[in-house]
């Protein structure tokens, strides 16, 4: 198995609601994402998925966040604009650009130094 990491960051400011503390307050954060994707095979080139495809993929979906009040996208308009809902919707619309042989590993995002959620499928089984 192969695992594909690229890096990629987006600017937005987002408030939280019904949330009691400072993040209340429209602010900002300078967002850093690492996505992850995963796939079995190498082209001819021996290439597992070209970084620069992945990017790109990577691009077209924080573009929709970039430089935005998130609280503004319809997406936001029934749920709060938390990194945990934004990694999630990242990871779907990654999902849906990347060709079927790849498959969405799993996302991190972090919203200053020191906090980071990581979002994936999986499922955890608490034994």
């Amino acid at each position: 198995m192969y695992k594909i990491s690229v890096e990629d960051s987006f600017a937005a400011a987002h408030f939280l609601r019904d949330y009691q503390g400072k993040c209340a307050n429209v602010h900002g954060h300078n967002w850093k994402i690492v996505v992850k994707v995963t796939t079995e095979k190498l082209d001819d080139a021996g290439i597992a998925f070209d970084f620069h495809d992945l990017k790109t993929v990577v691009k077209n979906a924080t573009k929709l966040l970039d430089h935005k009040n998130l609280n503004e996208l319809d997406y936001f308009s029934y749920q709060n604009p938390t990194s945990e809902n934004i990694a999630r919707l990242l990871y779907t619309k990654i999902q849906e650009q990347l060709p079927e042989y790849i498959k969405m590993s799993e996302i991190e995002v972090i919203e200053s130094d020191g906090c980071i959620i990581t979002y994936s499928e999986e499922r955890y089984e608490n034994k």
